[in-house]
C-alpha cells in the first residue's frame, strides 16, 4: 500500500472539520456523567496509549496505519448512529465518552505514522495547515449551525441543538471515510517477464 498525499491531506482537513464541529457538542453529551468517570477515563486512556506505544515496532507499517485509521473512523460513525438512535441518557453519554477515549488512544500513534509515511517537510506543512483550517472551519460551522437553529427555528434547548448537529456529523463522517479510502492505494504487483 501507499499513501496518496493530496487525498490524505483532504481527508485530514475534513476529519479536522468534523472535530471542530464536535467541540461544543461533547459538553452537552457528557453532562450526564459523574466527574469521577473523567478521572477513570484519563487513567484508561494513559494505559491504553502505553500499550499501543509498546507495539510500535509491529504496528508502525502502512497496512496497520490504514487499518487503525479505518477502525477509528468506523468507531466514530458507530457513535454518531448510536446517538441519533438513542440521544440522551447516562448509557449513551458513557458509550460516547468511551468511544472517544478509544479513538484518542491511537492519537499519538497516528501522528507518528503520518510523520513516518509522509516524511517530506512540504507535505507535513500542508497537512498541518489542512488540519488547522479544517478545525477552525468546523468550529465556525457549528457556531453558525447553532445560531441558525436558534434564529430560524427557535431551537434553544442545547440537547435538541446537539441532536440536530449529529445529522451534519453523520454526513461529514461519511465523507471522511470515503476520503480515507481514497487516500490509500494498493501497490500493483509487477508482472514477471517470461524468460
Amino acid at each position: 500500500m501507499k499513501i496518496l498525499p493530496r487525498h490524505y491531506i483532504r481527508y485530514k482537513g475534513v476529519n479536522s472539520f468534523y472535530t471542530g464541529l464536535t467541540v461544543g457538542a461533547v459538553f452537552t453529551i457528557y453532562a450526564a456523567l459523574d466527574p469521577s468517570i473523567f478521572s477513570l477515563g484519563g487513567i484508561v486512556l494513559a494505559v491504553g496509549m502505553l500499550v499501543i506505544a509498546r507495539f510500535y515496532e509491529k504496528i508502525l507499517n502502512i497496512r496497520a496505519f490504514y487499518r487503525i485509521s479505518l477502525l477509528v473512523e468506523w468507531v466514530m460513525l458507530f457513535l454518531i448512529v448510536w446517538y441519533l438512535l438513542f440521544p440522551y441518557g447516562y448509557t449513551t453519554a458513557l458509550l460516547v465518552y468511551a468511544g472517544y477515549q478509544v479513538t484518542f488512544m491511537f492519537g499519538a500513534y497516528l501522528v507518528r505514522a503520518e510523520t513516518l509515511f509522509l516524511n517530506r517537510k512540504v507535505i507535513l506543512s500542508w497537512l498541518d495547515m489542512a488540519k488547522q483550517a479544517g478545525y477552525l472551519a468546523g468550529m465556525l460551522a457549528s457556531w453558525l449551525f447553532y445560531k441558525l437553529l436558534e434564529k430560524l427555528f427557535g431551537v434553544k434547548d442545547h440537547a435538541t441543538e446537539v441532536y440536530h448537529l449529529h445529522w451534519l456529523l453523520l454526513l461529514t463522517e461519511i465523507v471522511v471515510i470515503v476520503l480515507l479510502f481514497r487516500s490509500f492505494q494498493k501497490r500493483k504487483k509487477r508482472r514477471q517477464r517470461a524468460a
